[in-house]
């Protein structure tokens, strides 16, 4: 029997086992979630210290987004994924011994939620970065699709299964199966086998890689559409979803198990999505998913609140989920073909800030203006403020035509340095003399702007473009590295699409030789050689 397009990735051995230990690590999550907002209420009596357990597990995100995007790109990432996940196993473990023997206290156990935080920061920026490594351009879309599904799966089970072994055991028996996940989750990253690296230069230094990653994301058109799409939408999204506890109790006919049912129908709903995107894909684009995803999404949750009817609002989750995953899954695509794999752990960690901010944002106001006027007029007022943004913002496309073609191409040669140059030594100056026939000016304008952003984006500190003004046919580019190493780093990222300006720049040049290259070493306070 033939395999569904949707599954094609679990074919390959490699993200078959990566996704395995993504699903198991992703249940530990939402399992120590659920026992530690449980614990803490019999540990304490503050609504504080209740409240600060999710604050303990997400704020890690915030603080630690970037930094960990950054490692994760300058060091080996398989043996980084590996740390990320080793580090949650023994937090787990941590946690187990001392629910066990009952030395476990509300500030011991909010202190371990925020370690156990700072892993799952560490580890998403790294397993986004892997997953377009270990599969094909085409299988990337079903992949991305997979990795929700596993998302959503142990958003439906590992709540459940907490629960249970709350109810039956106790919370100590919920972090003994978290560690016991944790360490298969960890054996299985063991057995993937990276590619080593290519370059023969050190790795990055850690704020530098951090300066070039915000960089990339300043200058790059359609990554900043992605970003601001996908914080607007959850934003407005994260309404019904923050307030879902109280929406569930206003429901006719709900109880204590309304809220899971709940979940696990939205869940349920995203599993349904993913499985028929490779079909679905085939005839709408990634704005027509974004467009109708956030509509749907939004009329949806304005149904759920205005019918208070639980056979209402469970088929609306289950469409709610379809349609929260179809917007996600979209936006997680184009921001990952936006990226070279050189700067993608720094960029997805970038988008999931985005996300997560756009989450907590949405959840403080939206919670603010519930009690202003209620539950429902919250929610109607998000679901009014995601249409409005989307039709304010419809002239941004995240397709942006066709995918940027980001494969490494080889750079125009340059002449040997006449001496030794060190690593540390600049900053390095490039500059490029064109000669530009007049009626081409504002062509050759437009094309150096584009220029512009493609040298930034390699990681140059300055760019500028220069007439002549004796000669007005004769224009100067020049652009800043910080030292010799990173001029060396920014020729090992070119790419394609920077290859495609070069010949647009050359086929404007009408000098009888090539443009002339130069290069500059800064050489404040050198003794003369």
């Amino acid at each position: 029997m033939p395999i569904p397009v949707a599954l094609a990735p679990l074919k390959q051995p490699v993200f078959r086992g990566l996704w395995l230990a993504w699903l198991a690590a992703n249940m530990t999550m939402w399992m120590n979630d659920v026992a530690a907002a449980w614990l803490m209420t019999s540990l304490t009596t503050s609504p504080v210290m209740v409240a600060l357990v999710q604050t303990a597990s997400t704020l890690p995100v915030f603080l630690l987004g970037l930094p960990s995007g950054a490692l994760a790109d300058i060091v080996d990432r398989r043996r980084y994924f590996a740390a990320t996940q080793l580090w949650v196993s023994v937090n787990a473990l941590v946690l187990a011994a001392l629910s066990l023997s009952g030395q476990l206290t509300a500030e011991l156990l909010l202190l371990l939620t925020f370690s156990n935080g700072v892993g799952l920061a560490m580890r998403w920026p790294v397993f986004a970065a892997i997953v377009p490594q270990v599969v094909t351009r085409a299988d990337l879309p079903a992949a991305l699709a997979l990795n929700g599904i596993a998302m959503n799966l142990s958003r439906v089970v590992g709540p459940v299964l907490a629960g249970a072994l709350l109810a039956a055991v106790s919370p100590a028996a919920v972090f003994v199966l978290n560690t016991l996940l944790a360490a298969a989750a960890f054996a299985l990253i063991l057995r993937w086998k990276s590619a080593p690296r290519t370059s023969t230069l050190p790795g990055e230094r850690f704020v530098g890689a951090m300066r070039v990653g915000l960089n990339f994301a300043w200058q790059s058109p359609r990554l900043k559409v992605v970003l601001l799409r996908i914080f607007l939408f959850f934003l407005q999204s994260t309404a019904l979803m923050a307030l879902l506890p109280l929406v569930a109790r206003t429901l006719h006919g709900g109880g204590a198990a309304t809220f899971t049912v709940m979940l696990s129908c939205l869940g349920a709903g995203a599993v349904v999505a993913a499985l028929y995107f490779p079909r679905w894909r085939l005839r709408f684009d990634r704005d027509q998913f974004v467009l109708g995803g956030t509509l749907v999404q939004a009329a949806l949750s304005c149904l759920i609140v205005l019918v208070p009817e639980l056979w209402v609002a469970l088929p609306a989750m289950v469409l709610l989920g379809m349609a929260w995953i179809s917007v996600a899954n979209s936006l997680t695509i184009a921001a990952q073909v936006a990226m070279p794999d050189w700067v993608r752990a720094r960029g997805m960690s970038i988008y999931q800030m985005a996300l997560m901010g756009g989450a907590a944002a949405g959840s403080l106001l939206w919670g603010q203006v519930a009690s202003w006027l209620d539950v429902r007029g919250a929610v109607i007022a998000a679901a009014a403020f995601g249409v409005a943004a989307l039709l304010s913002t419809r002239r941004l496309s995240v397709e942006g035509g066709a995918d940027i073609d980001f494969s490494p191409a080889p750079v125009r040669a340059a002449p040997d340095p006449a001496q030794s140059i060190g690593p540390d030594e600049g900053p390095v100056m490039v500059t490029l003399e064109s000669q530009i026939a007049p009626a081409n000016a504002a062509e050759f304008a437009e094309g150096m702007q584009r220029t512009r952003r493609a040298r930034l984006r390699q990681g140059a500190l300055s760019w500028g473009l220069f007439r002549d003004v004796a000669d007005p046919g004769r224009y100067v580019e020049y652009f800043v590295d910080e030292n010799w190493l990173e001029h060396q780093r920014r020729l090992e990222r070119f790419t394609a699409f920077d290859a495609g300006l070069r010949e647009e720049r050359l086929a404007l040049h009408i000098g009888s030789a090539p443009p002339l290259l130069r290069r500059y070493v800064g050489d404040e306070g050198r003794s003369p050689p």
